[in-house]
């Protein structure tokens, strides 16, 4: 598999998630079942993703208490930072399921809010619009 697919991929089950068109729980399954690497790739990329919906510190702690992630976790303090920090990669493998929940959780947060103003009524974003389950293929 090469990376673009797999970017793709990861993009597609982020805003799947972020969108309720899936859950988090069939995300962290979906994560769970990746390589270390392929692990540590997509954080970077949500990471990535959570900077580009600019998350504000609310929307850290509004998506630390959706993740069902501890508060006092090291990805919910990162995220909850004024700047959040976003070396989500670099932590312990044994963390990067918990890091996972939190950062979509949170992006999911910010992007909603994003749709729902920025976005609202003019949105040419593909990834704000994509189909709902009973339209995919």
């Amino acid at each position: 598999m090469t990376d673009g697919p797999f970017r793709r991929e990861t993009e597609q089950v982020v805003n799947e998630i972020a969108q309720g068109l899936r859950t988090l729980d069939a995300g962290v399954s979906w994560f769970s079942g990746l390589a270390p690497t392929r692990m540590r790739e997509v954080l970077q990329q949500v990471a990535g993703y959570a900077m580009q919906a600019h998350i504000t510190a609310e929307d850290g702690r509004v998506g630390v208490a959706r993740s069902g992630v501890k508060p006092t976790a090291n990805p919910s303090v990162m995220i909850c930072m004024d700047p959040p920090r976003y070396g989500f990669a670099d932590l312990p493998t044994a963390e990067h399921v918990k890091a996972f929940r939190v950062l979509v959780s949170v992006f999911a947060v910010a992007d909603t809010r994003r749709r729902d103003t920025y976005c609202k009524g003019a949105c040419r974003h593909a990834w704000h619009n994509l189909p709902t389950p009973t339209e995919q293929p």
